[in-house]
Parts: structure tokens; sequence; C-alpha cells
């Protein structure tokens, strides 16, 4: 090639470059705020983004901050977000996040994703009209923590003692160690708590519920636990615990059995929702969205290795069954 050729195509590959660049940059950005792992929503936003024909660097663009199971974290996190500019914001991971991104902003849109109520919260005042700039997805994880405990209960022989796992920063740690031993109560089992907010402290946590005689496992729901299932699994398979969890993941993994809401289908629909907003909605006329349906797992492998018989009951209920 000749050296003026060959400079030619530099400089129209470089005013491409720009160009490119400079497109990039008038398109709308979503901003994602998690509590634990912000790529743990990416797989269900992008597909309820795609199905409403948008695509990353076509039609949008990402920046996304994690606050690694640090809550202290998420003001300047959040902070940060509001101070790019961007067009939207989803918060997710617990009430958290988005009480974080809300205090930051009264203008931008925010989408959020939370197990926790998001009228106790604080999040919005009404659920089908919420009014502002916040609208959302309510996973109504804490309120199955105690039929999570009622599922083990049928589990177990006459007499074990349930070990509750929680973690105290998360938002409603309050109310998840009020609720779980009145659970417990009900099926007239005794509960022991413990408390891990941080990796180091789950395998104490749970050694020590061991000690104290828990013969059994509730992992409350919570955003930092979920991104711990390696540790938790792990744990409670060497303390030969039967043990229940609120994301089918846990089950799939090697956990014993698992209950709650598909949050896969709560981001999905957090994607839907932001791409009415950037066609237009107002996030205060979207009703805030709850699941209607709920996933029951059990791993027979893992019931296997801890000797544990699931009642046929039980069985017929699970909607995925891993041999």
């Amino acid at each position: 090639m000749k050296r003026r050729a060959f400079i030619a195509g530099a400089a129209g590959t470089a005013a491409w470059s720009a160009l490119a660049r400079a497109q990039q940059s008038t398109l709308p950005t979503i901003g994602i705020l998690h509590s634990a792992a912000a790529e743990l929503i990416l797989k269900g936003l992008f597909k309820g983004l795609t199905e409403a024909g948008h695509r990353q660097g076509e039609t949008y663009t990402l920046e996304f901050r994690s606050a690694q199971g640090q809550p202290e974290r998420l003001p300047a996190l959040a902070a940060d977000l509001v101070e790019r500019k961007v067009t939207v914001i989803v918060a997710a991971g617990g009430n958290l996040p988005g009480l974080a991104v809300k205090k930051a902003t009264t203008t931008i849109p925010i989408v959020f994703v939370s197990g926790g109520d998001p009228v106790a919260g604080g999040l919005v005042s009404n659920m089908a009209r919420p009014g502002g700039n916040l609208t959302g997805v309510s996973t109504v994880g804490r309120d199955l923590d105690a039929k999570r405990l009622d599922l083990l209960h049928q589990l177990l022989p006459p007499g074990t003692v349930i070990g509750v796992l929680v973690n105290p920063t998360y938002a409603d740690a309050a109310l998840q160690l009020r609720d779980l031993p009145a659970a417990g109560d009900a099926v007239r089992r005794r509960v022991l708590t413990a408390r891990a907010g941080t990796p180091d402290a789950i395998d104490a946590a749970i050694a020590q519920l061991v000690q104290d005689g828990a013969g059994a496992l509730v992992v409350a729901q919570d955003p930092f636990l979920y991104s711990q299932r390696a540790r938790l699994i792990a744990a409670a398979a060497r303390h030969r615990l039967p043990a229940i969890y609120h994301r089918a993941e846990f089950a799939e993994e090697g956990g014993l059995i698992s209950y709650g809401t598909s949050f896969h289908e709560g981001y999905r629909q957090a994607g839907l929702y932001v791409a009415k907003i950037l066609a237009g909605a107002r996030p205060g006329d979207l009703p805030v969205l709850q699941p209607t349906e709920f996933d029951l797992v059990i791993n027979l492998k893992t019931a296997r290795a801890l000797g544990l018989e699931i009642p046929t009951t039980v069985l017929a209920r699970a909607d995925e069954v891993i041999e």
C-alpha cells in the first residue's frame, strides 16, 4: 500500500472512530446499582430490554456499580451515577439501593427490584400508583421466609432444631429475626438465630448454630448471602445440615431445597419497565409489579448425601427436581 493511501485510510478510520464515539455519547445511559454484585441482574435485564427492541451499544449504554455487600458504599455510588447524568437507574438487591438513589435524585427515573416491602421500606407510598420518579418490581421475598421454614420443617425428624442465618445489614433483618422464630413457634420447632454480614462471619455463624444444637438451616433472603452461596452450600454440606434457600441457583448448585420467586423474571420485568421509560413513560404512573408464581426446587442428590428422604407430598409440589 502506498504511504498516501495508508494515511488516507488511517484518517478515515480515525474519523469513523470519532463518529462512533459521538454517536455512542448521544445514546441513553442505563445506570445500575446493586448492593452485592451488579452483574447478577444483567441477564434478566438484557432479556427484557431485548424483547422491547433494545441492544446494548446500539440503543443504550451501561454504567453499573456494585456495593459488594457493603451497604455504607451505596450513597456514594448512587451519587456517582447521578453526577454522570444517566438516563434511568436500576436499583436492585433489597430496598437500600433504591433508597440511596431516591435520596440522590428526584428527577432521574428509578426502577427498583427488591425482595423487601417497598411501602414499609419507604421506597414508594402506593403500589398501584407510586408517583414521583420511582417504580419497580417487588419480589416479596421476606414474606416467604416463614414459608421456607415451614417447608424445611416438613422434611425434618421431630425435635430437630432449626438454625436461621440473617445478614444484620439487610434492610429487613430485624423483621426476619422477628418473623422466623415466630414461624418456628407456629410449627412447634425451636429456632436459633445467627448473624453474618461478611464472608468470614458465615462459617463462624453456622458453626455456632451447630454447636448450639441446630440440625437444619434456613438462610434468610438477602442479596449478600446470595452472593456467598458457594460458601453457604459448602458449610451446610460440611455440617450435614438440611438447608433451604430463597433462589433456585442454590439448589441448582448443590443446596438441598429452594423456594421463592424467579429473580431472573423480576429483572426481565425491570428491563421492560426501563424500555417504557426510555420511550417516554413516567415511572410514577407505572404500578409496582409483584410476582404471581413461586418455584420450589429440590436437589435429590443432596438429599441422598444427607440421608434425607423427601416426603412425596413435598416432591409432588416441586417445580423442578434435580436428580
